[in-house]
């Protein structure tokens, strides 16, 4: 492929261009805007890093820059030290004669030059000039690059604009297109559409100039239909694609798209490509992607998904039959199954070839590298320490520790702990939110695509249960004495009257009205969302509690449409429990699904499931990718709660902590899910104290009937050692966690230094099941450090608030002139007219 025509220098006025600039290649930051910007690139972009600090260069390369940028001092400074195809220098026309030899040791040349220059014309060698023309005007702009390849212009994103040319902005799609060609009477490009996370070819196309604009906008598959024009892939079909990349081929008249598909596919009929089925890593990638959405149980696929012992035992076992293997055809045996086991464990953590190719990628940057010897463990086994006839079981990390042994965290001591790694330990376990939504992507589309048909398919699918409509609708039916016994009954009725006591306590009573000045009152008052849908897992725990926490606010504050959305049994029925709670909150619609599907089908309606305006509750990854996909989208015009993951716990307890009631709380929300996170802050603990906990945490743990559970979450856990209670609470304010547990001397008194968490938990006899089921609070909280932003659902969650202001004809008076200033200053004169034309009528009065 060619070089980009353009090289864009990002400016603080980028933030809206970035995405499609990132699209054609390379983009050039200044270091002083680095830490803003690359959040922001898609993954896997190309950037160019210009710096003004020699000491900053090895740095910038080993951390992803492609290119650094420096002025001709620097080169001279790191003469011989870095590949010279890393090294931009930047040079004015002036001093271009006179240092042309030490150029040569560089990749490239910024030029900062009045004219177009080529290589050839200024006798550099083995080096691509980079234009900066000191005065840049768009007029005329678009042919100059075209005549001055192959040099490519460096041009400051304050120039650039998704819209057309004009005498201030360059067109993004004019200036990339320039040095395109057609041979073709039609004038349109031959486009090979491609894969970006396998690299297969999907088909060929054809491209136009105003598709390629549109493209780049919109970040989007969009061709020219050589029958009907403008074609946006997946308008109709929901088989739409995200582009990864666009770039030219070596002689400019050809195309490549590299794109996420999906949906259904490419191709119109029903193959992965236009050129046939997957092959090879492809066909593998696709395979496995489909089983860990759907393997059956008791498959194999299924075991290697979820049982990690037996995954790690299989690569370990194929890895040293692949090192065993003399023979070609006995390498490429092994080797095909490690690559399978190897495959199996990226999916099940979310990984794809492509996150796995840009590491690669992002590893040949690098420009200093560790000597690569191996770890002493291997080198002794290979050099024959270890005797084959009494080989032991592979070791296996502090942090993963077999899962026939103990149930025990890991721990570190927070002073130790270096200011590179302790970010570290503020991460949760949790997949990368970007792959999960293009995971529930082709699930949110078929609901919109298929409705009511595509959502009971994926009900019999996932939740094995066949149904007739996807929906209940009131009088419930109560459920029985056998379905539901007094005693769960009364459980229920308790937790009910605690939690609604106390949001009925948070609402609003009467309207704010403020005097803000004499004849000016400004008021606000809430009202109810009209249509709310409430989301009760229903996976690997029944929880009636979330149906309370959730269908007693939404009937507190007044809403009209309460739709509770709750997987259904392999008979088609709701749990009782689930069943009995919506009677009580007045849901007016249960939805028997679950997963994304549900939220889509809340999201956008179907001709059975009503549209809601906002979406509520917990979930696995799934739903929450689907809650966050939903409320970016326009045509869903749906909020969420709050962007809810995986349940977490953080216990803080000193020298006075019972070890028997902080491993039931660190317990209590181990046993949610695999994927869930406990951490537990010692305030100058004694080893015995902490071992005392560790035991506990053992031996409760062997007692539950989700023991396995708890334990591949323990796994994940922390046990973080500090010296005060106010470093534990600063380590937990940072942390921000959902759960907070206090087991602390003076529990009351630490409560005004929590600044991050969702709910708090103070004192040994406060566990957090309490809070969970019946106490009165809300359960449903922020997750994921969300805490810092979030507040746990509550009643003012389930209404909106509208002001007003009224003016008295005196109001108007004193206001007026304010106003008048004010709209004047800003141009806006209809806002000034509206009140002079009052203030004059005012004034004949």
């Amino acid at each position: 492929m060619s070089t980009p025509p353009f090289l864009p220098l990002i400016d603080p006025t980028a933030g809206p261009l970035i995405r499609s600039l990132a699209l054609l290649g390379p983009v050039l930051i200044p270091s002083a805007l680095l830490s803003a910007v690359l959040p922001t690139l898609p993954p896997a972009s190309s950037y160019f890093v210009q710096t003004s600090s020699t000491d900053d260069v090895v740095s910038l390369l080993n951390n992803g820059a492609e290119k650094v940028v420096i002025d001709l001092g620097q080169l001279v400074e790191l003469s011989g030290q870095l590949s010279r195809e890393r090294l931009i220098v930047r040079v004015a026309e002036s001093e271009l004669e006179w240092v042309k030899g030490q150029l040569e040791s560089a990749g490239g040349v910024l030029l900062v030059s009045e004219q177009a220059h080529s290589p050839e014309s200024l006798a550099l060698t083995n080096t691509t000039v980079y234009l900066q023309p000191s005065q840049i005007r768009p007029e005329g702009l678009v042919s100059t690059i075209r005549s001055s390849r192959p040099s490519c212009f460096v041009l400051p994103t304050s120039l650039l604009t998704n819209g057309a040319t004009s005498s201030s902005h360059l067109s993004v799609a004019d200036a990339f297109l320039a040095p395109i060609i057609s041979d073709r009477p039609d004038g349109l490009f031959p486009t090979i559409v491609s894969s970006a996370e396998n690299g297969t070819a999907l088909g060929m196309v054809y491209s136009s100039r105003a598709s390629v604009a549109e493209a780049i906008k919109s970040c989007q598959g969009v061709y020219q239909s050589r029958k009907h024009g403008l074609w946006r892939k997946g308008e109709t079909s929901g088989a739409v694609q995200d582009v990864v990349s666009i770039r030219t081929d070596c002689d400019s008249d050809a195309l490549l798209f590299s794109v996420i598909q999906h949906g259904s596919g490419f191709c119109h009929l029903p193959q992965a490509t236009c050129f046939g089925e997957l092959s090879g890593l492809a066909r593998l990638e696709t395979t496995l992607k489909s089983r860990w959405e759907s393997a059956p149980e008791g498959s194999y696929t299924k075991r290697l998904f979820t049982d990690d012992k037996l995954l790690r035992s299989k690569i370990m076992e194929e890895a040293e039959e692949l090192c065993d293997a003399q023979s070609r055809e006995e390498v490429a045996f092994e080797a095909a199954d490690l690559v399978y086991f190897a495959l199996t464990r990226c999916i099940s953590k979310g990984v794809s070839l492509r996150d796995v190719e840009a590491a690669l990628d992002a590893k040949s940057l690098k420009v200093t590298r560790r000597k690569g010897d191996a770890k002493p463990k291997w080198e002794a086994k290979v050099g024959g320490d270890v005797k084959p006839e009494s080989k032991p079981t592979e070791p296996v990390p502090a942090a993963f520790p077999e899962s026939d042994g103990a149930v025990k965290m890991r721990t570190v001591t927070l002073a130790s702990v270096s200011p590179e790694e302790k970010p570290k330990l503020l991460l949760r376990p949790v997949l990368n939110s970007l792959a999960m939504i293009d995971k529930v992507k082709p699930i949110v589309e078929r609901v919109r695509r298929e409705g009511d048909e595509g959502l009971r398919a994926m009900t019999k699918q996932f939740d094995r249960a066949e149904l007739s409509s996807n929906i209940a609708l009131p009088p419930f039916a109560t459920p029985s004495e056998s379905q539901l016994p007094a005693d769960v009954r009364q459980a229920i009725d308790q937790a009910y009257a605690n939690v609604k006591a106390f949001h009925v306590a948070q609402a609003e009573t009467a309207p704010l009205s403020v005097e803000t000045m004499p004849g000016v009152v400004c008021s606000r008052f809430s009202r109810p969302i009209a249509r709310v849908g409430v989301y009760v897992p229903g996976g690997t725990a029944i929880l009636p509690s979330t149906a309370i926490m959730l269908g007693v606010p939404a009937q507190v504050a007044g809403c009209k449409e309460i739709v509770l959305a709750t997987p259904p049994r392999p008979d088609g029925s709701i749990s009782p429990e689930v069943l009995y709670v919506a009677q009580l909150t007045g849901v007016t619609c249960i939805l028997k699904a679950g997963g994304a599907q549900a939220v889509a089908a809340m999201a956008y309606g179907t001709k059975e499931v009503p549209k809601v305006d906002k979406i509520f509750g917990p979930g696995n990854q799934w739903v929450t990718a689907a809650k966050m996909l939903v409320q970016n989208d326009t045509d869903a015009l749906v909020a969420i709660d709050m962007p809810a993951g995986p349940s977490e716990v953080l216990v803080i307890a000193d020298h006075t902590a019972n070890p028997v009631f902080v491993a039931s709380d660190l317990l209590s929300q181990a046993e949610h899910g695999t994927d869930s996170q406990v951490v537990l802050v010692g305030i100058n603990l004694t080893s015995a104290h902490l071992e005392a906990i560790e035991q506990q945490i053992d031996v409760q743990a062997r007692a539950l009937p989700r023991v396995k559970i708890a334990r591949e979450a323990i796994k994940k856990s922390l046990i973080v050692l500090v010296d005060s209670v106010d470093e534990g609470i600063r380590f937990s304010n940072e942390y921000a966690p959902e759960h907070l547990i206090l087991h602390l001397e003076n529990s009351s008194g630490a409560v005004e230094k929590i600044d991050n968490a969702g709910s708090v938990f103070v004192g040994p006899f406060s566990p957090e099941s309490c809070g969970d089921y019946a106490s009165g609070t809300n359960h449903t909280l922020p997750t994921n450090g969300f805490a810092r932003q979030f507040s746990g659902v509550n009643t003012l969650s389930f209404q909106k608030h509208i002001t007003s202001q009224e003016l008295t004809a005196d109001g108007l008076r004193k206001l007026g002139p304010t106003v008048v200033t004010l709209a004047e200053r800003e141009g806006l004169e209809a806002h000034a007219n509206a009140v002079r034309v009052r203030l004059a009528e005012l004034s004949k009065a």
